[in-house]
């Protein structure tokens, strides 16, 4: 949007500033924007008796701006001589007459913390993404296949002197490491600008500015075109909840409660500490919107996985009876929050309908991922935290107790088709005393690593997107911490690298046998089957389907360290079944056990299935079969499976 005005220094508050053709690109309007030698400033601050700007420009004197007369709360300047680069905040004298200094909501980049300055930014990138982006729709499709690396920038690898790295440092070495391990999409734990490092990037303050601890918004450009160029989507966590109540940014902005409620009981978020927005203020609602479609456009963004929905959607979340108050009808549901969620994704896919949103949400809330016009929240998946809790539950257990609690592994089978789910395990269980997903596993050093393994395989073979902690992926001892980078010197070791060898093998198989993904929202997409065995609570098995034409994939886990000899298993039909994966391979750190690479049904029904085999499957162990030979290597070459 171009101004009408050209005095020196700030428009007159007689002329007025065109609005922008849409309240959902915000972005275009508000903040700062370079114009030619000049650059033009927007803030909303309604109740605002008077609005400044003040920077490096000016030495940091306020330069008056002109409130619009429109009724919008907008305030309007152009400042001669501020230029990309400088530093600049808002100088608010409040509602109250209390003058403050604010940053910029709508800031391209922020000053380096602990700096709260702005920074006049423009973000121009010469994007080589052109065929992802051209094939994006075709490859996010939900019948594809979506194995997702979780990264905490700051953490997961540092200079030696400790120093983080730059975006376009990482960006090479991710990269590398993904398509090395199969993975099919990264998601960056929040990189939106936050003071507090120890928050993760869950307590924004910049909204629409990358975190310069990392580099500038261009260098996060970079890591994104670069995954993009190798072929690997890239979704970034979205916090829309809540934001922390640090004097330099939305609370309080114009002197009284605008971004937020100002009742506590609303507005104040006890667990966390910090505040909640006002879902029911449409200004609120566009910021919020605009910037999900600002991080979406300007910085190529596969999708948006939406952090803490369930905390939007009870006004009890966290709360002790009469903390809170209830909605118009008396209920605990937050319906503007409802509401603003149902407009979020509305916008989102209306304007980039080949992109994911995803809620991270922790209740049985009913249609998270079914669309706005069936009643739904209309994410397009949910995170299925109930898996999660229930299986890592049961992977603590001893394993001689484990034959009482089978109901804990087998239930996410109950509802596995009510919401598109995501399996995630995910930073929030590696942390916090909780320790790592290795050191969660029962036994001696060798049952830790066969039990993860074990946990992996069924995890790949359950239906769902998949979604894995940075570290996981060759089990990592130590529990996560920000402030230290993964342990990569264990690579060196063997059953360390074997455990990272099964991860990549079960990525290459999960995208190169359709019966593992195609189906992963669907029914029949997935069967029990029946075993004879002396124990059958602590053996799994299960068939998933493809599209018609497609092979059939067996899932077996064995959940205890004792082998099953002469196994009997209810197969779809009869013939020779071809163990495509085993956990228990030496390859992998096994034992070695297995069916020499095949199995061979006969027509002997067993439990309403029409054929049944006999097997051997190993201690702690996952296996794969497949009823037809698959293809040693998936499409671009990388290594599939090893027996």
């Amino acid at each position: 949007m171009q101004p009408t005005a050209d005095a020196k220094h700030v428009a007159p508050a007689t002329r007025q500033v065109p609005r922008p053709s849409h309240h959902f690109r915000q972005f275009d309007v508000m903040g700062a924007h370079v114009d030619g030698e000049a650059t033009r400033f927007t803030v909303w601050a309604p109740n605002a008796r008077s609005v400044c700007v003040a920077g490096s420009f000016n030495d940091w004197h306020g330069e008056p701006l002109q409130r619009i007369e429109d009724g919008s709360g907008l305030w309007h300047g152009r400042v001669e001589g501020a230029r990309a680069g400088d530093f600049y905040k808002y100088r608010i004298q409040g509602a109250h007459g209390h003058w403050m200094d604010k940053a910029d909501p709508y800031a391209f980049r922020c000053e380096h913390p602990p700096g709260t300055a702005s920074q006049i930014w423009e973000l121009d990138h010469a994007w080589g993404d052109r065929e992802w982006m051209a094939r994006r729709g075709e490859r996010q499709a939900h019948t594809q296949p979506m194995s997702t690396y979780e990264v905490h920038l700051g953490s997961w690898q540092r200079e030696e002197d400790g120093r983080m790295l730059n975006y376009r440092d990482i960006a090479v070495r991710l990269a590398s490491h993904c398509r090395t391990m199969g993975f099919t999409h990264v998601e960056l734990m929040p990189v939106a600008e936050h003071p507090f490092y120890g928050s993760w990037g869950y307590q924004t303050t910049g909204y629409f500015a990358p975190t310069s601890r990392y580099g500038t918004p261009q260098d996060l450009m970079v890591l994104v075109d670069t995954l993009h160029q190798h072929g690997i989507g890239v979704i970034l966590d979205w916090v829309g909840s809540h934001f922390p109540s640090d004097p330099h940014a939305l609370a309080q902005f114009d002197g009284t409660a605008l971004y937020e409620h100002a009742d506590p009981r609303l507005g104040f978020h006890p667990q966390w500490n910090s505040l909640i927005f006002n879902y029911g203020r449409y200004e609120v609602r566009d910021f919020l919107i605009s910037n999900a479609l600002f991080w979406l456009e300007k910085y190529h963004f596969d999708g948006l996985r939406v952090d803490a929905v369930a905390s939007m959607l009870y006004l009890d979340f966290a709360r002790e009876p009469g903390q809170w108050l209830p909605n118009q009808y008396g209920g605990n549901q937050n319906l503007e929050a409802v509401r603003f969620l149902q407009d979020l994704n509305s916008a989102v896919y209306a304007q980039f309908p080949d992109v994911h949103m995803i809620a991270e949400e922790s209740t049985a809330w009913a249609g998270v991922s079914r669309p706005v016009h069936h009643g739904g929240l209309g994410f397009g998946m949910k995170w299925n935290m109930g898996w999660m809790n229930d299986t890592l539950r049961y992977v603590e257990r001893p394993h001689f107790y484990r034959r009482w609690h089978g109901d804990d592994i087998r239930f996410s089978s109950v509802y596995a088709f009510n919401e598109n789910f995501v399996l995630p395990l995910s930073h929030d269980e590696v942390v916090y005393g909780k320790g790592s997903l290795l050191c969660k596993q029962a036994g001696d050093e060798w049952q830790r690593f066969a039990g993860l393994r074990a946990l992996y395989g069924y995890m790949w073979a359950h239906p769902g997107k998949k979604l894995l902690f940075m570290g996981g992926e060759f089990g990592q001892y130590q529990e996560w911490h920000h402030e230290r980078t993964l342990d990569w010197h264990l690579w060196a070791r063997p059953l360390h690298a074997g455990v990272a060898r099964w991860v990549a093998d079960l990525n290459a198989a999960y995208r190169r046998v359709p019966a593992l993904h195609v189906n992963d929202f669907e029914h029949e997409g997935f069967q029990w089957l029946p075993v004879d065995a002396h124990e059958p609570q602590t053996v799994l098995a299960f068939v998933r389907r493809g599209a018609p034409g497609d092979a059939l994939a067996v899932a077996l886990v064995n959940m205890t360290p004792e082998p099953r000899h002469a196994l009997r298993l209810g197969l779809p039909h009869a013939g020779t079944w071809h163990e495509l994966l085993n956990s228990d391979a030496p390859f992998y750190g096994g034992s070695g056990m297995g069916n020499l690479g095949r199995v061979h049904a006969d027509d002997a029904p067993l439990g309403g299935m029409p054929a049944s085999a006999t097997l051997t499957l190993p201690p702690l162990a996952a296996l794969v079969l497949v009823d037809r030979p698959v293809d040693a290597t998936i499409p671009g070459g990388e290594p599939h499976a090893r027996t």
